[in-house]
């Protein structure tokens, strides 16, 4: 996905370093994505959900807040408030650029911030929290042992999560006041929460007052073992496919028309793991799926093989044709399906005479209905008549091009 490196204004004026994560294909909506406040922008779980989001059309800004990763300030010099105010400014850059987002994303802390901004980006139509605290003082229980430090000398470095941060006074004394107890059931936008029962970070109870404070429409699904970080990338995974699948509700996603010379659109396969085989395939933004190969050949068996693909394709078409035809005659025809094999099988090559090795489809069609033995047997040769059939017994022509 193409991305670009941008920077824009804060609440304070400084430079926030961001990146803005395009689509290959049309811009159909804009996300804006806030991390945990220990992390950055380029931590993997916000890679991979942007990456998901990208391949459906929705544009994704992630951004440092004031003071973290590539963006200038001190964040022992901000509050919640502040950090909030970090993400107006973002929505109001990307409006600017006539991308106002209608997805919000908050992670953690980040999302706890993202709850509390949500009522005044008047374009959002949808929210998602990802393991965030319903309260955000529930945060100063991580570094307790600080507070008196941080009281006395205005501030103090503590450890979230596994990393260092600078704690400020005044950062402390806003979590106590700042509540979504009064914006949260006024925030009159789609939710959806997400949380692991074993996160050690921000305990899961934080997750059902969130929901049972906010009004529907919403929904909360689980992230099983997960960590607080989501680290593992099977968990990243995981959380962007229900990301992916949900926004689709609630965010309008209508693509243009399809160029000419492609009647069904283009189906775009993506590169998700350059460690091993694992694809995204993408066709269009309501249709996503993954392609891996087997552990066994180096892959970790995520998605259909594209052997496996191919014989999806033939066996959805006999299916298809069997039941148009059927329709069409106005036989009893109550169910099909198709059961595909491939295989590589040894044949003689009839130019050269040398053995050679083709590819075989083996089909098991199950018709059941109330059918006689004609109609069956009349079915069968429709069967062989599906298009796809006859593109894999006649040959295509590929053309490449290198961008």
């Amino acid at each position: 996905m193409p991305t670009e490196r941008i920077t824009f204004p804060g609440h304070s004026g400084e430079q926030l370093a961001a990146r803005l994560d395009l689509p290959e294909g049309p811009h159909l909506a804009t996300a804006l994505f806030a991390h945990c406040f220990t992390c950055s922008k380029d931590i993997p779980a916000a890679r991979r959900i942007s990456a998901r989001l990208a391949a459906m059309g929705i544009a994704v800004l992630r951004f440092d807040f004031t003071g973290l990763g590539h963006s200038q300030g001190e964040f022992a010099n901000t509050t919640f408030c502040s950090n909030v105010a970090d993400l107006k400014a973002a929505a109001a850059y990307l409006e600017t650029r006539g991308m106002a987002p209608q997805l919000l994303i908050g992670h953690s802390l980040g999302g706890t911030a993202i709850l509390r901004a949500a009522p005044q980006i008047a374009s959002a139509k949808a929210v998602v929290s990802i393991g965030s605290p319903f309260d955000p003082h529930h945060v100063t229980h991580n570094f307790a042992h600080a507070l008196e430090e941080i009281e006395r000398d205005g501030k103090a470095s503590v450890n979230l999560g596994g990393r260092p941060i600078t704690i400020g006074r005044d950062f402390v004394k806003d979590t106590e006041i700042a509540s979504l107890k009064e914006s949260l059931p006024n925030m009159k936008r789609a939710l959806l929460v997400l949380h692991a029962p074993m996160d050690s970070v921000v305990d899961i109870s934080n997750a059902a007052e969130i929901f049972t404070t906010a009004k529907h429409p919403k929904s909360f699904v689980t992230l099983d073992d997960a960590d607080h970080l989501i680290s593992d990338p099977c968990d990243a995974e995981y959380a962007a496919d229900v990301i992916a699948a949900w926004v689709d509700r609630y965010v309008p996603l209508n693509p243009p028309a399809p160029p000419i010379g492609a009647p069904e659109g283009i189906i775009r396969v993506t590169e998700a793991d350059a460690n091993g085989f694992l694809q995204d395939v993408q066709a269009g933004p309501h249709h996503h799926t993954l392609a891996d190969e087997p552990e066994a050949y180096g892959g970790t068996d995520r998605g259909m093989t594209p052997y496996g693909f191919v014989s999806a394709g033939l066996g959805a078409c006999t299916s298809m044709t069997i039941r148009m035809y059927a329709r069409r005659k106005g036989w009893p025809l109550t169910g099909v399906s198709v059961d595909v094999t491939h295989n590589k099988v040894h044949a003689q090559d009839a130019a050269t005479g040398n053995p050679s090795r083709i590819d075989q489809f083996h089909r098991k069609i199950t018709l059941t209905g109330d059918l006689d033995a004609t109609q069956r047997a009349r079915l069968l040769e429709i069967a062989d008549k599906c298009p796809v059939h006859k593109t894999l017994e006649q040959g295509a022509k590929v053309l490449t091009e290198l961008l």
